[in-house]
C-alpha cells in the first residue's frame, strides 16, 4: 500500500506540471499575435532599463574603465558620503525640488482641465483640430523649443522685448534673470507637454457610463456640475495612478531642457542633480560619483512611489500595484 501511494503521489507530481505547461503553451499559441505586439516594448525595457541596472554597482567602487567592473576597487558608501557632505548638495536639492514641485502644482492639473474642456466640445471636427494643435508641441525637441524661447525672449533681439519697447516699457531680462528662471522652465514644460498629457484622461473620460450623465441631467445638473460630480469621480483612479507615477520622477526635471536654458547668470538656480552628474561624470570622468548621484535620485523616487501607493490604498483607492 505504501508503494502504491508513493507511485500515486509521484504520478500526480508529474502530471500537474505537464498540464500546467500545456496550459501555458496553449495560451502562448492562442495569443501569439498579442505577444508579438508587446515584444518591442518588452525589448525596450529589457535592453535600456533593466540590463543597464547592472552598472549601478560602480557607485560602490572606485571605477576605472581600464580595470572594468570586476577589477575596480570596492569603496562602499564613500561616494554617497562625499555627495551628502558636499556643500553643493543642498543647492542641487533645492533647485531640483523647486522645479519639480512647480511642475507638479501647475503642470499636472492642466491636462485634466484641458481634457475636461475638450470633452465639452460638441463639434467633432473642431475637437480634432484643437487636439492636433495642443499635441503638436510634444513632437518638438527641446533644442527647437530653446531656440524659439531665445527668439521670443532675448533681451537684444527678442520679439517680446521689441513689443515692450514699442509700447513704451523697458526691456526685461527673461533669460538671465535668476528670479524668473524656474517660472520660465515651468511655462516651457506646460506648453510642450500639457496637450499630450490629455490623451490618457480623454481615454478615461470616454469610458464613463453615459447613464451617469443622463441621471445627472434628470437631477438638474448643468455641464459644470456634471464634470465635477460625474466625470472627475469617474476618472479619479486614473488621476491617482498618474500622480503616484509622477512622484516617482520628482527628482527628474529634464536634463535637456535645463542644460539648454542654463547660463552663467542663472547657474545658482539652474544647476540640478542631472546637470551635476553630467558635469562630473561625462566632463570630468568621475563615473562612480555620478552613478551614486543617479542612484540616489532613483531611490528617492522609489520611496515616494511606495509611500504614495500605500497612502492611496489606505484611503480605499486602487493604487499602482
Amino acid at each position: 500500500m505504501a508503494a502504491q501511494s508513493e507511485v500515486h503521489s509521484v504520478s500526480l507530481s508529474e502530471v500537474v506540471p505537464q498540464s500546467r505547461w500545456k496550459h501555458v503553451l496553449h495560451g502562448l499559441r492562442r495569443d501569439k499575435f498579442l505577444y508579438v505586439l508587446i515584444a518591442p516594448g518588452l525589448l525596450f525595457f529589457l535592453i535600456f532599463k533593466y540590463v543597464p541596472m547592472w552598472g549601478v554597482v560602480i557607485a560602490f567602487q572606485d571605477y576605472s574603465p581600464y580595470l572594468g567592473v570586476s577589477g575596480s576597487e570596492w569603496v562602499g558608501f564613500e561616494h554617497f558620503i562625499r555627495f551628502f557632505s558636499n556643500q553643493d548638495f543642498y543647492l542641487l536639492f533645492r533647485n531640483t525640488m523647486a522645479i519639480s514641485l512647480l511642475s507638479l502644482v501647475f503642470f499636472f492639473p492642466l491636462p485634466i482641465l484641458l481634457a475636461l474642456l475638450l470633452n465639452e466640445l460638441r463639434s467633432a471636427v473642431y475637437k480634432k483640430w484643437i487636439q492636433s494643435i495642443v499635441y503638436m508641441p510634444h513632437f518638438l525637441s527641446w533644442v527647437i523649443i530653446a531656440g524659439i524661447t531665445f527668439l521670443l525672449l532675448s533681451q537684444s533681439s527678442g520679439i517680446i522685448n521689441k513689443m515692450l519697447v514699442s509700447l513704451g516699457f523697458a526691456k526685461y531680462d527673461f533669460l538671465t534673470n535668476a528670479n524668473s528662471f524656474w517660472i520660465l522652465l515651468t511655462v516651457q514644460n506646460v506648453w510642450k507637454e500639457a496637450g499630450w498629457g490629455t490623451i490618457i484622461f480623454l481615454a478615461a473620460i470616454a469610458g464613463v457610463d453615459p447613464g451617469l450623465y443622463e441621471a445627472a441631467k434628470m437631477d438638474g445638473a448643468g455641464r459644470m456640475r456634471q464634470a465635477w460630480h460625474v466625470t472627475l469621480p469617474a476618472i479619479r483612479s486614473v488621476i491617482i495612478i498618474l500622480f503616484i507615477l509622477k512622484l516617482g520622477h520628482i527628482m527628474d526635471v529634464g536634463f535637456e531642457q535645463v542644460f539648454l536654458m542654463m547660463n552663467g547668470a542663472v547657474s545658482s538656480v539652474a544647476d540640478v542633480f542631472e546637470t551635476y552628474a553630467y558635469r562630473l561624470g561625462i566632463q570630468q570622468g568621475q563615473f562612480s560619483f555620478s552613478t551614486a548621484v543617479g542612484l540616489f535620485k532613483s531611490v528617492v523616487g522609489l520611496i515616494l512611489v511606495i509611500a504614495a501607493n500605500k497612502l492611496a490604498k489606505r484611503f480605499g483607492e486602487e493604487g499602482v500595484y
